[in-house]
């Protein structure tokens, strides 16, 4: 289970006093608890990863505030972040891998948005950046 390794992860940087990642374990393992707390049950791995993705994501528009500002503090803490979250989750695609597991799965040219994406987005969920799958199925269709 990803909470258990976060939750050990937490514990070594208050350990080695690692502020940063310290707060960032701490966030994402309060998502995870209260997740769980509002399911009522654990949470299965896809969505302790949808979890982690939301991070990454938000970790990502914080980001590019900081890049549009100019403020290399912030850029290095983001960056840091993001590289701490995304350990937490599986090994990413390439292009070429998200097409060709697109075209084994049916997705074809000619092929409504809507449609692809359904096939899409459980098939590639935690190994790909949605808007990285956008962009390959829109050149697939």
């Amino acid at each position: 289970m990803l909470k258990i390794e976060v939750f050990e992860q937490l514990k070594k940087a208050m350990k080695e006093k690692d502020v940063l990642a310290k707060g960032v374990l701490s966030l994402l393992k309060s998502a995870l608890d209260l997740a769980e707390k509002e399911k009522g049950e654990a949470l299965s791995s896809e969505e302790e990863i949808a979890i982690v993705n939301r991070e990454v994501k938000q970790t990502n528009q914080a980001l590019d505030g900081a890049q549009n500002a100019g403020r290399d503090d912030l850029i290095e803490k983001e960056e840091a972040k993001l590289v701490l979250l995304k350990s937490f989750l599986p090994k990413q695609l390439t292009e070429e891998e998200i097409a060709e597991k697109l075209v084994t799965a049916g997705v074809v040219k000619g092929m409504n948005m809507g449609e692809a994406m359904k096939i899409a987005k459980p098939l590639l969920t935690g190994q790909a950046d949605g808007a990285v799958i956008s962009k390959i199925v829109k050149g697939l269709i």
